[in-house]
């Protein structure tokens, strides 16, 4: 009986001694996974968080001013309609004579987008 608990002593040792490899193991292998992604991610032009709420402010800001000048030109535009119904003489008319060319609209280009000689 002596012989087959050093057995079991011996395999329950062992067993221990794989599971402490496989737990090391397993370490080392979070630790090199982590470090390669650090060096993947670092290598991609990725922004900081306070870089990315700066853009954020910056964009939210530029879209108030957006608003504000859309409804100044509304504004503009129903105090230019207003004027032109009172003096109805005022609106500007181009004859059909001094309206500016297809090609001249163009910047001297042709269809095809070349230049006209």
């Amino acid at each position: 009986m002596q012989s087959q608990s050093n057995i079991f002593d011996d395999f329950a040792k062992v067993a221990t001694g794989a599971a402490g490899t496989f737990a090391g193991a397993a370490r080392e292998f979070e630790a090199q996974t982590r470090e390669k992604v650090r060096e993947w991610v670092g290598g991609l032009d990725m922004v900081t968080r306070e870089e990315f709420d700066a853009c954020r402010a910056l964009a939210a800001r530029a879209m108030g001013d957006v608003e504000l000048l859309k409804a100044e030109v509304a504004k503009l535009k129903a105090a230019h309609a207003t004027a032109a119904a009172a003096n109805p003489s005022t609106t500007d008319h181009v004859p059909a004579d001094h309206a500016p060319s297809a090609e001249a609209a163009r910047g001297g280009a042709g269809p095809d987008g070349q230049p006209t000689a």
